[in-house]
């Protein structure tokens, strides 16, 4: 049977996620409200984040950063979480 959840990010119900997609307790939130679509919007914006601000996943720094963008961009947490600054979506750089 599939589970399905509230999702936080598409605004209505949706097909939720198998497992936990982070540790600790922002995984079992995000465990608990967000979709399996909802998740790969995520992806593809941290795509982007990581690209645009040149982070590494390997630096503590860079993953308490990418932490809050997927605080701000779940859940409307703080003020990280949308577009970074100056990036222009489908549109050709002049």
């Amino acid at each position: 049977m599939t589970r399905t959840v509230q999702c936080v990010v598409l605004k209505h119900e949706a097909e939720g996620l198998d497992e936990p997609p982070h540790p600790g307790e922002l995984g079992r939130r995000i465990f608990e409200s967000v979709s399996k679509e909802g998740w790969t919007e995520w992806l593809q914006r941290l795509q982007m984040i990581i690209n645009e601000n040149q982070l590494s996943t390997a630096d503590p720094g860079s993953i308490d950063l990418i932490e809050q963008h997927m605080r701000g961009f779940l859940f409307g947490e703080g003020r990280l979480g949308g577009l970074p600054a100056g990036f222009r979506t489908g549109q050709a750089k002049k």
